[in-house]
């Protein structure tokens, strides 16, 4: 099926064209008319159908393509779906080529093999995986390759030359030429460097090169179909479909298809032929090499757009040297005592004595100076990204608290700072938001998908994608792909380092366990990681069972999730059968997070770790408990790990003794413990 697609640009290069190649997602506008909108682009003169497979989180694209695909999902799409799809426009006529064009997570979860054998019984002749790096890519374009599906990679502005090696290695038809970093989207211009960037491809391949990102009217495609084999437009179809008639976006697509092409006006061939060498000679780059473990076991890696590999790469490199150097750490403690380090470590004695069991000793993190731990990575990771020249820092924030950390540091630093959250988030935390604001931040509602905090992260990636150059993502967890989820623990670890020497100061022996909640988890891993290979010392997590784990309200993703990829790694997620990422919820919203760091999972899979569901009313009762005991108002993401903590002690006898991370403090959820004791008559 491979040669299919090859023949369509080899026919179009033989009447003098570029081969004309369209986007369009599954089952929009609506299922009924579906099959409709590819037999119609057929007939206007596309050569090439991509075919989007929807999925909640598509963060390599624009907010028009997310809307699509956010309808296809409410109308049932799937995998399958997508497959009936194209086996019926198939039995109606269609003859032009079609690939799959999505992200990986629904792969993963259907099965590659299954998957691919569908495929090639059903007419479908390749596939586009955004966010599937060239070695994690092997073995699914192998299954490809030998069912007879083309498998096509993307380049992008930024990808380096060496990967430019790589990728051609994988192709097999023609490859993707991204004109421009950023997202997908109609532009009013195009990219002034494009030539470029083709130019740097052809030295390494003669396969058809394919443009797309911003072309939207026929100047463009005449003007990217003089340089290029093929011509890509997405955005636009969507766009087309969108404002037309009921029933009547098949035949709107048809137009558009004619008139971008040029076909209305008798307007489709180039002024000239293409003219450049085919000569090239290299040999294919071996694997590299990550200069730090990128990988935890199975879990982790680095699963996202083509755009950002080459800015991930600068950033492990540019870790490794900070990490290395005695220097930077020495920097990094000169600002202790700007954070409220170290944080106190004591002994709870009335919580000890009500559980009768194990004595309990509290890890204040909520004294640091901006009331959380997220204080310690912000610093971190604002101090990196003065090294590397960044003048502009992006972060998002659920309840608020990452968002004022990062804020204060961009303003001690004198740096540009925008914080992503959720507009509902921003709606509940008001006073939190208009901190981050008085310290100089913008604040950027979202209201794509729920409006929250896995919202928060797409507009976040999305927005870093797009500006490269200036500017640096301050991520808060230990989630997202590598070098992240090392650099956020390596930041993060400084809550158990101090755990491990007070405790031997205050006992003169280790702890026999230390709790902590899990979210996303940056506190928990850096609580865990410096007691990893204390084999004696137990490592113990609370995430957020909501309003049970019977139920669907819940974020308790380590004892329900599955291994997936969520946000550029592998890790648990909490997702359905079709891979599609599930809705979370907790009273805590700080752990209300769809994933949880990958090497938090690791510690799962290796029963190094054990995790369990506390509920909202548990949560609410440690929380009063605590309060009243000890004179202490915690965070409720906190009051998870005191309930936690406080069954584990009850179980343990006298003679043993527990740490229990306070990683927040409370004043902020208050109102919302207020309403939920009376709510719940607590």
């Amino acid at each position: 099926m491979a040669s299919l697609i090859s023949r369509a640009f080899a026919n179009a290069a033989e009447e003098g064209r570029p081969a004309f190649v369209a986007y369009v997602v599954a089952g929009y506008p609506s299922p009924e008319v579906a099959v409709d909108v590819l037999l119609a682009l057929e007939q206007g003169g596309v050569d090439v159908i991509e075919l989007g497979i929807p999925f909640t989180d598509p963060l390599a694209d624009g907010p028009t393509i997310q809307a699509a695909h956010t309808v296809a999902l409410a109308n049932n799409i799937d995998i399958d779906s997508c497959i009936q799809i194209v086996a019926e426009a198939r039995s109606r006529g269609l003859q032009i080529p079609v690939l799959f064009m999505g992200y990986y997570n629904p792969i993963m979860q259907y099965g590659e093999e299954a998957l691919v054998h569908r495929c090639a019984e059903e007419g479908i002749d390749g596939y586009i995986v955004v966010d599937l790096p060239p070695q994690e890519a092997m073995s699914f374009r192998s299954l490809c390759k030998e069912s007879g599906l083309s498998y096509i990679p993307l380049v992008t502005p930024a990808t380096t030359e060496e990967r430019i090696k790589s990728l051609v290695q994988i192709a097999d038809s023609f490859i993707y030429v991204v004109s421009r970093s950023g997202v997908t989207g109609a532009r009013k211009s195009l990219d002034t460097h494009l030539p470029e960037l083709l130019a740097r491809v052809q030295k390494y391949t003669n396969l058809p090169l394919a443009v797309g990102f911003g072309v939207n009217t026929h100047e463009h495609f005449k003007d990217v179909g003089a340089m290029a084999d093929g011509v890509v437009i997405g955005s636009q179809f969507i766009t087309v479909m969108r404002n037309a008639q009921p029933r009547k976006a098949a035949e709107a697509a048809r137009a558009y298809a004619e008139e971008a092409s040029g076909r209305s006006i008798n307007d489709i061939t180039r002024e000239k032929p293409l003219s450049r060498s085919r000569v090239f000679s290299f040999k294919a780059p071996p694997e590299p090499q990550p200069l730090l473990p990128n990988w935890f076991g199975e879990f982790g890696g680095q699963y996202i757009a083509e755009a950002l590999h080459g800015a991930m790469a600068g950033l492990e490199k540019a870790y490794a040297q900070c990490a290395a150097s005695p220097e930077f750490w020495e920097e990094f403690r000169s600002f202790y005592p700007f954070m409220g380090r170290q944080t106190p470590l004591h002994f709870a004695s009335r919580l000890s004595r009500k559980c009768g069991g194990a004595r309990i000793f509290l890890k204040r993190e909520d004294l640091c100076y901006t009331g959380a731990h997220t204080i310690n990575n912000a610093v971190g990771q604002a101090l990196l990204a003065k090294r590397l020249g960044k003048t502009r820092i992006i972060a998002d924030t659920c309840t608020g608290q990452n968002g004022i950390s990062v804020a204060i540091i961009c303003a001690k630093l004198a740096l540009k700072c925008v914080i992503y959250m959720g507009a509902e988030d921003m709606d509940r935390w008001r006073d939190e938001v208009f901190r981050i604001q008085m310290l100089g931040a913008k604040v950027v509602p979202v209201t794509a998908g729920s409006g929250r905090y896995k919202d928060a992260i797409n507009e976040a990636m999305r927005d870093s994608v797009s500006n490269l150059q200036n500017t640096y993502y301050l991520v808060g967890s230990p989630t997202g792909c590598h070098p992240f989820p090392t650099m956020v623990r390596d930041f993060q670890r400084v809550i158990g380092d101090e755990t491990k020497k007070q405790m031997l100061e205050h006992t003169k022996r280790l702890p026999d366990a230390v709790v902590a909640s899990v979210g996303s988890g940056s506190n928990a891993i850096g609580m865990f990681y410096p007691f990893i290979d204390d084999d004696d010392v137990r490592l113990v997590g609370a995430e957020a069972a909501g309003k049970g784990l019977d139920t669907m309200a819940h974020a308790a993703t380590l004892s329900l999730g599955s291994p997936g990829v969520l946000h550029g790694a592998k890790s648990y997620v909490l997702q359905d059968n079709n891979g599609q990422i599930m809705e979370t919820y907790s009273i805590a919203s700080g752990l209300s997070y769809a994933a949880v760091g990958p090497e938090l999972a690791w510690l799962k899979e290796t029963e190094r770790a054990e995790y369990y569901g506390v509920t909202d009313v548990q949560a609410i009762e440690a929380f009063r408990t605590f309060v009243r005991l000890e004179g202490i108002v915690p965070s409720l993401e906190s009051a998870h790990a005191i309930y936690q903590a406080m069954q584990l002690a009850s179980n343990m006898t006298t003679s043993q003794q527990i740490v229990v991370c306070i990683s927040g403090r409370g004043e902020k959820d208050l109102n919302t413990v207020a309403n939920s004791v009376s709510k719940l008559g607590l």
